[in-house]
């Protein structure tokens, strides 16, 4: 959620940057809120996962060594260029034109980083190799610009004429992300954790070690959280069922609009955005359950 909305903040800003689309006071306020309320939800609902959710504040003082910390300060930063673009778009000074841009191109660069800090959480982390692969880090931002752009494609064909290259953007973004994700999956498939029972006894890997008692009687915590047993059980088929969301009927909805001129953009534009996000969040919840954690070896 709050990746799309990322996404969709950035493309908003560039469309309104470059003085694309009629109404672009309208539009602007639209994509502003809808993004803002995305983004909004995706922050409210990570502290959910916390223990003590009212002591979440305490992760911003911790930016100059925490991934986590940085994205949150980064995270409300990027409040204030939207807050300060929808009151000159309700006020209409002229006076306040020459703000607009500056604060349009803030908010570019503070929906990126926050998004590119959002995965170094996780590329940061060596004990997990699929997390800590070179392109994670790429994937993230992929999908904020993707599903993102998808949804403020739909914005703007709602109040102005799409052109047909905007439909060849949609099948190429959707190929190129494809690719990435296939690569991603490829190499966790074929990767070993960096250590193995055999590394904690100090016996050499051709030795067999085996568990004689497990240690514990009941599910905890870490079982819960990171075992996913049946999600690697399905994890081809769900893979199969992301790539069709996030990929082919976005590239499927894209193709009528790069073949065809004067075309109604706005149903199938969101259309290919409610697949790209449905799509998006079965890839985000397979990159959690596949990854495989040093720690279960204990388990």
């Amino acid at each position: 959620m709050s990746g799309a909305g990322y996404g969709l903040w950035f493309w908003l800003a560039l469309s309104l940057l470059r003085g694309q689309g009629a109404h672009a006071d309208a539009m602007g306020l639209v994509g502003l809120g809808l993004g803002l309320v995305m983004v909004s939800v995706g922050l409210l609902s990570s502290t959910l996962h916390l223990g003590k959710p009212l002591r979440a504040w305490r992760a911003f003082s911790q930016w100059r060594s925490s991934w986590l910390s940085r994205e949150g300060v980064l995270a409300v930063f990027a409040y204030v260029p939207v807050l300060g673009l929808a009151a000159l778009f309700v006020s209409g000074n002229s006076w306040a034109e020459s703000m607009v841009s500056p604060l349009l191109v803030l908010l570019m660069l503070l929906a990126l980083a926050t998004v590119a800090c959002t995965a170094m959480i996780y590329a940061s982390l060596l004990t997990i190799p699929a997390w800590s692969h070179s392109l994670v880090v790429t994937v993230y931002l992929g999908f904020a610009l993707h599903v993102g752009g998808l949804l403020a494609a739909a914005l703007v064909s709602m109040t102005s004429t799409i052109g047909n290259m905007v439909g060849l953007a949609v099948m190429l973004s959707s190929f190129i992300l494809w690719r990435l994700k296939r690569r991603y999956w490829r190499d966790i498939d074929a990767g070993r954790l960096p250590a193995s029972r055999n590394t904690a006894l100090g016996l050499p890997e051709n030795r067999t070690v085996k568990v004689f008692e497990h240690p514990h009687t009941e599910a905890n915590y870490l079982t819960r959280e990171m075992g996913f047993v049946l999600a690697r059980k399905h994890s081809a088929k769900l893979r199969v069922v992301a790539v069709i969301l996030f990929a082919v009927l976005p590239a499927a909805c894209a193709l009528p609009l790069w073949l065809f001129v004067h075309f109604d953009a706005t149903p199938w534009l969101c259309a290919a955005a409610l697949s790209a996000m449905l799509g998006s969040m079965v890839e985000r919840w397979l990159f959690f359950a596949e990854a495989r954690h040093v720690v279960m070896l204990y388990y």
